[in-house]
């Protein structure tokens, strides 16, 4: 190797280990806080199970709206955010309740959709709430708007820096061998053996690493997401989102109605006349009339397979609709941002090896403290004073 190569691998060396030493521990939360939440689908229905079925009945299930109303019975529940509703006669109805003044959320219920009494509110969703918070932004306050939302963005920046430079200062020089890329020495020992599992496994974990990170500062950085959007979206659906949020011209402030859940159910059932397993119902946060709903087909397998369609709660009126059969592979894309981050692309194999190497974060900091600590200790004779006297000299 020449010696600017040598010089070059040096620089790389120290970024690569000072990035590593300042956020080594962020990421291992981050990446064990993942862990976690791998499969929160799965565990919150298992430990629900009792609450979330009914027994199906001859009598039609209530109305929405009417749901709602016998809700208002019930102590400390809140005002009524959203309604999960399904097609499954047997399923119950999860209800979401809107922030407090406090800006505190109440638990969510479960409601028998035949008779409206509640069912229970559901276990685990508080501690998967905060484990959540606590993986996007750290606890710090403000949440999406305060500064651990930019914590963890530069944090994956630099495990991006660390991946890329980590992979040019192991490139082997027989690149080609499958063994040497991915097989560990566990015949060494100390330093020996610490480079090889550092190097190793980061090879392993390399490109799950890149897709978590790449997909992660989608929820860090606006200029980001929107230069993700404009890379993948087509422009004739970017330009009809950014008309749709145009203000309304001043002085036509909107008479105010009640807003309601029956009407917008009432479309969504025709629009969605070939059927759907289950549909949420979102009112609006401000003044306005415009509900959100996304309805997700029988045969979908992701969160991000629905279709999502935007109705006016008073006249039952569509104003947007998004099918997701009609959505490009850019905008497919977009939308299972979520899905990609967290391996369930790939159905739950996808997101078992995306747990496991999320897990093995740890350990390769681990490896990496240790490396950088054995270097130091190797290089500390050479640091030592040449007038240094000898007894006896």
């Amino acid at each position: 190797m020449s010696r600017l190569g040598h010089t070059i691998k040096a620089a790389l060396l120290q970024v690569h280990s000072i990035a590593g030493l300042v956020i080594a521990l962020l990421l291992s939360l981050i990446a064990l806080t993942g862990v976690i939440m791998s499969f929160e689908d799965e565990i919150v229905d298992h430990l629900n199970a009792g609450i979330m079925q009914v027994a199906p009945q001859m009598t039609p299930a209530l109305l929405p709206d009417e749901l709602v109303a016998r809700l208002k019975a019930v102590p400390d529940a809140g005002k009524v955010a959203a309604i999960m509703l399904s097609s499954d006669p047997s399923a119950a109805v999860h209800v979401r309740f809107a922030r407090d003044e406090q800006g505190a959320r109440p638990s969510s219920l479960y409601v028998d959709p035949y008779d409206g009494h509640v069912l229970g509110v559901p276990r685990g969703e508080e501690f998967f709430a905060t484990v959540r918070r606590l993986h996007r932004w750290l606890l710090i306050p403000g949440d999406a708007k305060g500064w651990g939302r930019q914590i963890t963005g530069f944090a994956a920046l630099g495990l991006i820096v660390m991946l890329i430079s980590g992979l040019v200062l192991r490139w082997p020089r027989r690149a080609s061998s499958v063994k040497v890329w991915l097989k560990p020495n566990l015949g060494l020992s100390g330093r020996g053996l610490y480079r090889s599992l550092h190097a190793i496994i980061g090879t392993w974990v390399l490109p799950v690493y890149l897709v978590m990170t790449l997909t992660g500062l989608w929820y860090s950085f606006d200029w980001y997401k929107g230069g993700v959007a404009w890379l993948l979206s087509r422009p004739q659906v970017a330009a009809a989102k950014m008309q749709s949020k145009q203000p309304r011209p001043a002085g036509r402030a909107e008479p105010a109605q009640p807003v309601g859940f029956d009407r917008a159910w009432s479309t969504l059932q025709h629009e969605e006349s070939g059927g759907f397993a289950r549909a949420q119902l979102t009112l609006p946060a401000g003044p306005g009339t415009v509900m959100r709903i996304r309805s997700w087909p029988k045969d979908s397998t992701l969160e991000s397979m629905r279709d999502e369609f935007r109705v006016d709660a008073v006249s039952g009126q569509v104003i947007s609709a998004e099918r997701y059969a009609d959505k490009t592979l850019g905008d497919k894309a977009i939308a299972g941002v979520l899905d990609i981050h967290r391996g369930a692309v790939m159905g739950w194999p996808g997101k078992l090896a995306f747990m496991i190497a999320a897990a093995l974060m740890p350990l390769f900091a681990i490896t990496g403290v240790l490396l950088y600590l054995s270097r130091r200790k190797l290089h500390r004779p050479a640091q030592q004073p040449l007038g240094r006297l000898v007894p006896g000299e």
